[in-house]
């Protein structure tokens, strides 16, 4: 139970928790017969709430600051219903497609872990991931988990590129942890392409034709692998393209010199996914793919540099990240965030709720509105020293997951499963056994309750009203 803060005073806000998982197992039997009503609920995973929800006009998003009106103020005491059906991509619109993924977690630094050029699980120090995590997630309130995985290593020589078949059947047994669990899976290439080091080239492709057909040929080969090793799977798996693809220079290297050669490359190589996917058949024929704008940046996805892939099937979405400002979303330098925080302690860029909503409308303007469903797939911020800190980090989380929620977007956050406080600590669970680390608590509710509330009156207005004060 979570009290809140709410303008009639204390109310009781009471859900339904099923403690019996095994429900899972007889809807999915009957699941078509139940998507008609679920549909419905996309965004409302807490049933004793209305479905009075509040949209934002594109005016709205850009402009208008929450009121300081005190009635907006109160307590409300808050249950999360967890939806114990089993999960899957679904939706005639960007909207509902973006709802179907509900709010989201990595399984950071696990699979995409590499020493030596060769990926391993447990490189980076993360045990090994059990069915117990994915329980834990879906009992949480999290409906989607994105795996990430590095390939380096696991790679044959060309032109065959076969996978290391132990490695493929880990990433599945991953992916059928999810499914046993309820949960959406995402699977991508991770950081294959990171700063242009390892086989995803891009500063070296835009630079010669031969090299950028030679990656070509790799990607295709890799995807068609990783879809024909899972095409029997439902609609509860996605497939990524890419992560965090750029030439070392975050996307300020030389993309912004080249004449647009690097956005060319990734524009081919996104359509080769595709294509490697869609070509293996059986449910990969029509299940969601997701592709990256440059560096997965927010800018870089709406400035026209971003082509989306011709797609027979019509089910490609966007995948960008968020983790801004960096002194707080990603290096947890600096305390506060936010129209209540000092600016003092918000370090040298300062990027409060104005910026965030004005982030989300380009998304919204350039894609959503338009047809393109988008998630942001990763996010922060990691855990602070401080309770003034935390209290700040627990803000940013609920007004991200409402404000992505209202511009029709989804969320996954980032977490690594460090232990502590401060850069790059963003774990919140134990890998192994889904334990909470880190006194995360507070930062899960934050985020399962800004992303799926539809109590009346809760709305991004009122998470602002109730920001923290020191």
């Amino acid at each position: 139970m979570v009290k809140l803060r709410y303008p009639k005073g204390e109310q009781d806000f009471e859900g339904i928790r099923s403690e019996n998982i095994g429900i899972i197992g007889f809807m999915s039997k009957y699941k078509k017969l139940i998507n008609f009503f679920v549909l419905f609920s996309l965004f409302s995973p807490v049933m004793a709430c209305s479905k009075n929800d509040v949209k934002f006009s594109q005016e709205d998003f850009q402009e208008e600051t929450p009121s300081n009106n005190d009635e907006n103020k109160g307590e409300i005491t808050y249950t999360p219903w967890i939806n114990t059906l089993p999960s899957e991509i679904e939706g005639t619109t960007a909207a509902e497609v973006a709802s179907s993924l509900g709010v989201g977690w990595n399984l950071g630094n696990q699979m995409d872990a590499y020493s030596n050029e060769i990926s391993a699980e447990t490189a980076w120090g993360n045990p090994k991931a059990t069915q117990a995590l994915f329980d834990t997630l879906k009992s949480r309130g999290f409906s989607t988990v994105r795996i990430p995985v590095t390939w380096l290593g696991q790679i044959g020589d060309a032109p065959e590129y076969k996978i290391d078949e132990s490695w493929l059947s880990r990433v599945r047994e991953l992916v059928e942890m999810a499914e046993t669990a309820g949960l959406n899976a995402i699977v991508n290439i991770h950081h294959d392409g990171g700063n242009s080091k390892h086989w995803l080239d891009i500063k070296n492709a835009a630079l010669n034709p031969e090299k950028n057909e030679e990656i070509k040929k790799e990607i295709a080969a890799v995807w068609s692998q990783i879809a024909e090793s899972m095409k029997d799977k439902g609609n509860f798996l996605m497939f990524e393209a890419f992560n965090e693809i750029h030439d070392g220079g975050w996307g300020w290297g030389a993309n912004r010199t080249d004449g647009g050669k690097q956005y060319e490359c990734l524009n081919q190589w996104n359509q080769t996914f595709v294509a490697a996917v869609r070509s293996t058949g059986g449910n990969n024929s029509t299940r969601w793919l997701s592709v990256p704008s440059y560096v997965t940046n927010i800018d870089l996805a709406t400035n026209g540099s971003m082509t989306l892939p011709k797609d027979e099937a019509g089910k490609v979405m966007v995948s960008v990240h968020f983790y801004d400002p960096n002194d707080f979303a990603l290096n947890s330098v600096v305390t506060d965030w936010g129209h209540t925080g000092d600016n003092s302690k918000k370090g040298s860029v300062v990027q409060d709720e104005d910026y965030m909503r004005s982030q989300f409308a380009k998304l919204k303007t350039y894609w959503v509105d338009k047809g393109t469903p988008v998630y942001i797939g990763e996010t922060g911020p990691p855990n602070q020293a401080s309770t003034r800190g935390n209290a700040f980090r627990n803000y940013y989380l609920e007004y991200l997951h409402r404000a992505a929620r209202e511009a029709n977007l989804a969320v996954i956050y980032w977490d690594n499963g460090a232990v502590g406080s401060g850069t790059d600590k963003f774990g919140l669970f134990n890998h192994s056994d889904g334990e909470v680390i880190n006194n995360s608590n507070e930062a899960i509710d934050a985020m399962v309750r800004g992303g799926t509330c539809s109590q009346e009156g809760y709305d991004l207005n009122w998470i602002y009203k109730n920001a923290p004060e020191f």
